[in-house]
């Protein structure tokens, strides 16, 4: 599946979940996808927890998270010395 494919299961609507970017459909949050599977969930058990679920709806929540991340410039608030 392409990547814009992907994206287009995300969806950001002010009236679902205070505007937060959720899997197209649902009220599942990219951040609490993203939760889950840092917290060590693995793909398989999230489809089990959440009927109707796709592993390519994962696979876009990781998608849209590197996407905005890589549009970000981050600032260092201390400089490392060696």
């Amino acid at each position: 599946m392409r990547n814009q494919q992907l994206l287009e299961r995300i969806v950001l609507n002010p009236k679902v979940m205070i505007g937060k970017p959720v899997i197209k459909g649902t009220r599942l949050t990219v951040e609490f996808i993203i939760n889950l599977l840092a917290h060590g969930a693995t793909i398989e058990e999230i489809l089990d927890e959440y009927e109707g679920l796709m592993a390519e709806d994962v696979q876009a929540c990781l998608l849209f998270a590197g996407e905005s991340l890589s549009r970000i410039d981050f600032m260092p608030l201390t400089v490392e010395t060696v």
